[in-house]
């Protein structure tokens, strides 16, 4: 079992964007420190911390004196370098979540195959590093499906939809010619989410599944109660809980779902080990964030009550959007400035979250 932090201690955090922001706030509640790591000397988590490190993931020279000032690091985002991840446990500082988890997420056919050999579905795949290859897959598995580069693809980006024959050719040069996977496409109904978090000694504890809908391949919403049977809200919880246990993993992770239109069936669709947007919600609608709860996995604090006291839709603020937060704001409204303020088409801003009564 690990051990325990206590107040005072210091958590270093890969990142500095919105969602280190965000675990740096949840900590100093907690009466934790946190040391931010970035290259990005614009970075919004600087702001909310006098600990900063600015300095690029690769630079062993800085990540030591990173390491040798907190009792124990984590990150905010999954393409934390795997080089950045080994270098942290070489100074002998404490990783969570760990290595495992960043190395299983970082290539989408190694998070495939691990969730199917962890017994939860994913949908049909099949490895694909040439145009060769992707023709053949093409053969196997069927159209419609969609092309994505195994690294490095976030929010739509990195891959390709193939409606017809038509489609296949060419589609591995025009995503650079990189490792790819080829998914089978999933006819769904929606798309939910669920946030769990679990400590070193095997605690877990999940929030309500959320229901997400997409606009340009970015969440734009999330509502809570998902429109969803309960067996499959069930399903969704042991699904998130089987993986979560078979990474050994420490925090919070979050863990996308189709819900397909044939008996309610549930596939895997992506595994997110950080704190996720489709998350944003608990902060008005429980008494533990997301945030909060991702700080006491790591430090192996016992983890909170993840009991919903309100329906609530979360919004993304992207771009031209964040100038809501200096509207009136509406009843039962909160929102959150991500500290950005170079406004950017599709860039993520901030979030408003929106609570009603709870009725289911």
């Amino acid at each position: 079992m690990s051990k325990m932090l206590q107040p005072g201690a210091t958590i270093g955090i890969l990142g500095g964007g919105q969602l280190g922001r965000m675990l740096a706030l949840a900590a100093h509640k907690l009466g934790l420190k946190v040391h931010i790591y970035c290259p990005d000397p614009q970075s919004p988590a600087f702001e909310v911390t006098p600990h900063k490190t600015i300095a690029l993931y690769e630079d062993r020279k800085a990540l030591k004196a990173f390491a040798e000032t907190v009792d124990l690091v984590t990150y905010e985002f999954e393409n934390v370098p795997a080089a950045t991840a080994k270098a942290i446990l070489e100074f002998n500082t404490p990783l969570a979540p760990g290595a495992k988890a960043l190395a299983t997420a970082q290539d989408r056919l190694i998070e495939k195959t691990f969730i199917e050999q962890a017994g939860v579905p994913v949908a049909p795949f099949a490895n694909v590093e040439s145009q060769a290859e992707l023709e053949s897959a093409v053969q196997t598995i069927g159209l419609p499906a969609v092309l994505k580069t195994r690294r490095f693809g976030y929010d739509g980006k990195g891959q390709k939809f193939l409606r017809q024959p038509e489609d296949v050719t060419g589609a591995f040069k025009e995503l650079g010619e990189n490792p790819c996977v080829l998914e089978g496409f999933v006819s769904f109904d929606r798309e939910i989410s669920v946030i769990i978090a679990r400590t070193a000694s095997g605690e877990t504890a999940a929030y309500d599944p959320a229901e997400n809908v997409h606009q340009d391949a970015i969440l734009h919403t999330s509502t809570v109660p998902a429109q969803i049977s309960d067996h499959v809200k069930q399903d969704a919880l042991g699904a998130a809980a089987k993986i979560a246990n078979a990474l050994d993993y420490v925090g919070v992770m979050g863990v996308e779902f189709f819900v397909t239109d044939a008996n309610d069936h549930l596939v895997v669709n992506e595994i997110a080990p950080r704190v996720h947007n489709s998350g944003h919600w608990t902060e008005a609608a429980c008494l533990i964030s997301q945030f909060e709860q991702h700080m006491r996995a790591i430090a192996n604090w016992p983890l909170g009550d993840t009991t919903r006291h309100s329906d609530v839709v979360m919004t993304n603020l992207l771009g031209n959007d964040i100038n809501q937060v200096t509207e009136a704001p509406t009843p039962h409204t909160m929102v959150h400035h991500y500290g950005k303020y170079e406004v950017r088409p599709g860039r993520k801003l901030g979030h408003i979250n929106q609570i009603s009564p709870k009725n289911s």
